[in-house]
């Protein structure tokens, strides 16, 4: 996504604008500052983000609702962060990990204002269309502005030789079909603060397709595997993993930055690391996340201590759904085919222990298709 140019981050359509239910309302209202022709004078105590602060969001004057539940949503709190950090590391360490946080994570947090009115502050900000407010944010300049090199990459088609999911070319189906704004405010959830955004309540595959979980659609891969496989194992083709985070700030500038060894297109099948009610599922895709022992020992001065306690080859929803994939060509293409599956040939040495959830030690066999599993 292109930058925008200064003056198309503040202009304001006044034709367009002021009909509106927000038009109609003063300037300071929302922003503050003085009603004054002077600009000096009228930028005074100028409240440029309003909805930045969530314990004194503007929006949540008209918008109660919304505003009552968004300040547990993931969104707000970044807490499926705070879950794999916490997860990882130890109490003595959090007020070096705050640091860390502040400083290179924070700034993807998200207002009311990133969704409806702009850009996300971390990709520039700037208005989207005359600061008119939309009820639907947009896909490109509000959600895969901030989830674009993994998301919005798959589902868009950006990655080579890898076609958009299908949802996108053949029903031009945005990211908020499936994800509502009640997944995005969080109303369906008791407190989503410290949670993790597999825990959020969203949109299944089976709410679209039910025939395909109760057998009735005649496929007898989906009659022999709805229970044990989730849907993107058949479904979804080579998407991205990463190595290696590490966060540093740097010497000459006193800026954090980051640096990875690298993106890589891969596809893995391995178990299910997230087993639950919503997610029986023996077998799924898994993805390689950019942690290491270092990732934060810039911060801490140490390795993180429990860096074993989740695996770095995690469950993956890749969005790059397809009818037809390599995997469901035939049963062989899964039975019997060691290169697709997880196993521990191919996890790094020192990643092992971390990733004994996830990885497959018995390759399903050609003969257990005949059996029917």
């Amino acid at each position: 996504m292109a930058p925008l140019e200064p003056w198309e981050k503040v202009m304001i359509s006044a034709e367009e604008f002021i009909p509106t239910v927000h038009g109609q309302m003063q300037c300071t209202f929302c922003h503050s500052g003085v009603q004054a022709e002077d600009k000096e004078t009228a930028h005074e105590g100028l409240i440029a983000r309003p909805s930045e602060s969530t314990a004194e969001n503007i929006c949540e004057t008209c918008h109660k609702d919304q505003a009552a539940t968004f300040a547990n949503s993931l969104h707000s709190t970044q807490g499926g962060y705070w879950t794999t950090i916490n997860a990882r590391s130890v109490p003595e360490d959090h007020f070096e990990l705050q640091e860390m946080f502040g400083n290179h994570c924070e700034s993807c947090h998200t207002t009311c204002g990133d969704c409806h009115v702009s850009q996300p502050a971390s990709v520039g900000g700037g208005l989207i269309e005359g600061h008119m407010f939309n009820a639907t944010p947009s896909m490109t300049r509000n959600c895969t502005a901030c989830h674009g090199s993994r998301v919005g990459n798959e589902y868009l088609g950006k990655n080579e030789d890898v076609r958009p999911d299908v949802h996108f070319r053949q029903a031009r189906m945005t990211c908020v079909d499936c994800h509502t704004g009640a997944e995005m405010h969080a109303e369906d959830a008791a407190d989503m603060a410290q949670a993790h955004r597999y825990e959020a309540v969203g949109t299944a595959c089976a709410d679209c397709h039910p025939n395909v979980v109760d057998g009735s659609d005649g496929v007898e891969m989906h009659t022999q595997h709805a229970d044990d496989l989730s849907c993107q194992t058949c479904h979804s083709v080579s998407y991205s993993s990463c190595d290696n985070c590490h966060l540093e700030v740097s010497e000459e500038t006193g800026n954090p930055f980051y640096k990875t060894d690298g993106t890589y297109l891969t596809f893995y099948i391995g178990k299910n690391p997230l087993l639950s009610a919503t997610r029986p599922y023996t077998y799924v895709p898994v993805r390689h996340v950019p942690i290491d022992p270092n990732s934060y020992s810039f911060y801490t001065g140490e390795e993180l201590q429990n860096f074993d306690a989740l695996p770095t080859w995690v469950y993956a929803t890749p969005h790059n759904i397809q009818l037809e994939t390599p995997q469901n060509e035939s049963c062989e293409a899964c039975h019997g085919n060691a290169d697709i599956f997880l196993t521990a040939d191919k996890v790094s040495e020192g990643e092992l222990d971390a990733n004994q959830p996830v990885i497959v030690e018995e390759i399903p066999a050609i003969d257990l298709i005949d059996s029917g599993n």
